[in-house]
Formats: C-alpha cells, structure tokens, sequence
C-alpha cells in the first residue's frame, strides 16, 4: 500500500537517514524505534505529505485513506466530544447521503447505459460505505470513546472543557473511528491510563484490520501490538521482525556480529598494509604491491555505529528510617465541587508502608491514586482519619508539576549542583550523563529542554538528595523506553522506600513488591509484586 524507496531526509546540515526503504504492507503491525531526534515522526510526515524526501520516493497506492494521530491536537471547540469524533467521518456521512440519492435515481426511469454507469457507482460507494463502517458509525464512536474512558455521561460535553490529556483522547478517538487502511499512531499510550491502554491494545489486535505503523514508550504496548520493528539509527532504517523484546536480543547480535567482522577485517588489513610498507620499495614485488593496494582500494570499510554510552552513577545510600515508614489508619478524603455539593474520592484507608518496599499503587483512572499520594506527602490533608510517618523518614515527591518548579533561568549543571552542594562539577557531569545528559548538554538551559529531559532532571534531583521515601506520581510520563529502563534500574538499586503510580505496566511488573489498589472509594492491599495483584484481580492483562 505505502512504500518508500532510497529515501534521504536532511534537516539542516544533519543527515536522519539516506537510502532508506520501508514497506507498510495490508495488515503490517510495525513500531518505530529509535533515539529522540532520529526521524520517527519525520517517517509519518512523510507518509502523510507534511514533509517531502530530499531524495527517493514515497509512494502510496491509489484510494488509500491513512489515518494520522499526533500530539499536536490543534483547535477544539464549539462541539461535544460525541459530535467532535464523529466529525471526523464526515466524507462517510456525505457517501450515505450520496448512496441514498443514488437508490432514488435508480427508483426512476433512465437510459441502460446511465443505468450501468449508475450502478457501477453506486457498487464502488456501498463498498467504501461499508468498508468504513458507515452503518454503525455513531455506536462505534461511543464505543471508542467509552474505551478511552470518555462515558456516556461525557458524550455531551463541550469539547473545550477537557483538559489537554483528555483532548488527546477525543483526538486518538476520532482517529480510530476513521478505520482507515493505515492507521499511523505517535505516542498513542502518552495520556492513556492502564485500563485504556488494555482496551486500545485489544481494539489494534482483534478489531481493526488494517496497516499499523506506531511509536510508543510503553514496552508491554510494543510487545503485545507490534510484529515488525523499524529502527531508526546511526541514520539508517532497519527491519527486524519481531516485538520490542526480539528487537534488542536481536540488535545485541548484530552489533556483536558486526564488532567480529570488524576486527576480522582489521587483521587483514593490518597485513595487507604491512606487505605493502615491507615491500613497496623492491623492484621484485611491484606487482604484487600493486595488485594489494587496488585490493585495499576496492574494500568497502566495516564500520561501527556509535552507540549512546550509558553511564552507571552509585547513589549513596539514603540515611536509614524506622521499620514504619507511614502508618494510616481510616483515611478518607472528599474534594469540595466548583458548583456545590462533594466528591468522595475513598475512605476507610488503613495500612502501612514498611522500610525497604516498592509499592504500586493502580487503580482506574479518577480513583484517587494522586489524592492519596498528596496526602502521604502532605500536599493535601485528609477529610477523616490519621497518617504518621515514621522515625527517621525523609519524604521527596514527584509529581507533573515538579518539572513547573525547576528555574528555567538555569543550565541543567547549575540545577543538580544545587540539589548537590557538598560535591564537585565531576559528580555533577556524572549524574547528568547517567541520566542521558552527556557532554555539552549539561550546559543547555532548562527553559530549552522538552518535558521527557525535564522529568529526567527533576528525577535526577531527587534520587542526587539524601532522602529515603520516595513518592512518585506518573514518573515514567514523557519519558522514552531508554530512560525508563535507567530511572528502573535506579529504583531498583534504591535502598529506601518507594510509593508509586504509573500506567507502565513493564516498569510495575520490575518493581513493586506490594500492590495498594483504591476501587470504589475502598482501597484494598495486595501482599505480593504486580503479576500477583493481576492473578487475584484476574485481570485480561495476567
């Protein structure tokens, strides 16, 4: 359907890719991978006509209807969220109108050949009319949205008075009531909560048919989704068919073949190059000396890409609290409505937090995961009942707006040198570069850095800090898969205590040893990791 073929694409004086080749085939499920900057969005561009190659061709087959998402929503208003992605098929709601005028045409007397043209027409329009699910369209959209966690009771509401990450939803939705033959999906995950993510995977798997071409930050989504992965590299584009798992084994082999073939061609021609040094000045071997040089010449060189180092930094451990980190018994908190009345969010919260554990804390969205951690922070206080923290304990929170607080006025090295006071410029670098800020980037300012490098300062500011309780709401947000695997692998080696929220199921699953669960205002405790919360739920994800 869609193919490029010996496609370049320069931004400025920096080369993305050259001589790339990529087939989007009926039924592909094919993620896009690759560093930030690599040219992952510039592929969809280029698909969708924003962009065009500076060499080779994209092609796509004629009456293709491809269906974009992006994270740039634009302008919504002056509709519900029901109308809003249903506007989306408009030219499906015109080709019934089309279909009906036709049937009345053919009601009435003509000539043959009109007729057959008629007919030819109106075979081609009730084809694409029920390719695109004309019949059902409006079930669908409710359907869709209710996936996404928009319900009945939203369908009628203003579209301008969702917040942003709701908007993005209303925005995915009318993408996905498009069932287009390609369906291209940046960042679909990035505002979903757990229970519509599941949703989205099952619709991708078992209800929409057509071509699949995605990026996504979420590994469990790739996994599940995905069976082709393009990787977008050292500016080359490569296939590897498979999940995100086989993805990297597959990558490490490769890399490790590569290195051996470099060597192997490192030793030959370091011998080639000595023959010639020993006998270029005898008369005797001219021939010879000659024949290996034109060899030499004709060699296509191995190279090896050069690989992001990361970088290993040992945080010290944090000062060591009571056994009873937080201890809350009976707790509940009800919000006060902007119109009158109350909102209970949960009550009757009992439990405790013991030195040392991982907890997740999951729950559909609206549950009240964030109140809940506001209140153990002391952002917010309780409605009813008591929490304590323990001896010894020193609390840090992470939460979407900590990034609003970092000083845009300041470099990233300014930032975490003052989260590190006692320590020198050397242990600065090493704790930026451990956080993928390496070399001149310490220097950038805070004011330049997308959300994903925000959320990697301000995180690196807080695990830098000596505290040992840890509450983290959302941390994986705006974070690639890279990133995610480090901030993982610092948790991990995280001698405290660490309370958490996240839509990553991988990152949960690696991590928690205990699981709060808040459902229908009640919160429920789990004594075993995440896949033992999802066994005792019997959740569809187990």
């Amino acid at each position: 359907m869609i193919h490029m073929s010996q496609v370049g694409v320069r931004h400025g004086a920096q080369v993305l890719f050259s001589n790339a080749n990529l087939q989007i085939l009926p039924q592909s499920r094919i993620g896009l991978v690759g560093p930030n900057g690599a040219g992952k969005s510039t592929i969809f561009r280029l698909i969708v006509g924003e962009e065009s190659p500076d060499s080779g061709e994209v092609g796509i087959a004629k009456q293709t209807v491809v269906g974009y998402f992006s994270q740039s929503v634009g302008e919504m208003a002056g509709r519900s969220a029901l109308e809003e992605v249903m506007a989306v098929a408009d030219d499906v709601v015109r080709l019934g109108e089309e279909i009906r005028e036709m049937e009345g045409a053919m009601s009435k007397p003509m000539d043959p050949d009109a007729m057959e043209k008629l007919l030819e027409r109106y075979g081609e329009a009730m084809e694409q009319f029920e390719k695109r699910g004309g019949y059902d369209l409006e079930v669908r959209a409710q359907t869709i949205l209710t996936g996404l966690g928009i319900g009945p009771d939203d369908y009628g509401r203003p579209v301008e008075s969702f917040s942003g990450g709701w908007k993005m939803r209303i925005a995915l939705a009318r993408v996905l009531l498009q069932n287009p033959d390609v369906l291209l999906l940046d960042e679909p995950t990035n505002h979903l909560d757990v229970e519509s993510i599941i949703w989205l995977e099952e619709w991708l798997s078992s209800t929409y048919e057509g071509a699949l071409v995605m990026t996504s930050h979420d590994r469990d989504f790739m996994n599940r989704v995905i069976k082709t992965i393009i990787a977008i590299e050292n500016q080359t584009v490569t296939s590897y068919g498979g999940n995100y798992d086989f993805y990297e084994r597959e990558r490490e082999i490769r890399r490790e073949n590569l290195i051996a073939s470099f060597n192997r061609q490192q030793d030959m021609l370091a011998k080639e190059e000595a023959f010639i040094a020993r006998f270029k000045a005898r008369a005797s071997h001219a021939a010879q000396v000659q024949s290996r040089i034109k060899k030499l010449e004709k060699i296509e060189r191995i190279e090896i890409p050069a690989e992001q180092r990361t970088v290993r930094f040992q945080f010290n451990p944090p000062p060591r609290s009571g056994d009873e980190v937080v201890k809350f018994d009976q707790l509940g908190k009800i919000w006060p409505l902007d119109k009158g009345g109350e909102k209970l969010v949960f009550r009757g919260a009992s439990g405790m937090v013991r030195r040392g554990e991982k907890i997740a804390v999951v729950g559909v969205n609206g549950a009240g995961k964030s109140t809940f951690l506001k209140i153990l922070c002391g952002d917010t206080e309780p409605t009813d009942g008591t929490f304590t923290i323990g001896t010894g304990v020193n609390v840090g929170y992470f939460s979407q707006h900590t990034m609003e607080t970092l000083n845009p006025n300041k470099t990233i090295a300014d930032t975490l040198q003052e989260a590190m006071p006692e320590v020198n410029i050397g242990v600065v670098r090493n704790l930026a570069a451990a956080f993928l800020f390496q070399g001149d980037e310490v220097d950038k300012s805070v004011s330049v850095l997308s959300g994903g490098e925000k959320s990697r300062v301000a995180l690196a500011m807080l695990l830098a800090k000596p505290l040992n309780f840890l509450i983290l709401d959302e941390p994986t947000n705006h974070l690639d898969i890279q990133s995610r695997e480090i901030l993982l692998e610092a948790l991990k080696g995280f001698t405290g205590t660490v309370i958490l929220v996240s839509h990553d199921r991988h990152f949960l699953r690696l991590l928690a040893s205990r699981v709060f669960e808040i459902d229908r205002h009640e919160l429920r405790v789990y004594e075993g990791n995440y896949d033992y919360y999802l066994w005792k739920t019997k959740s569809p994800e187990a």
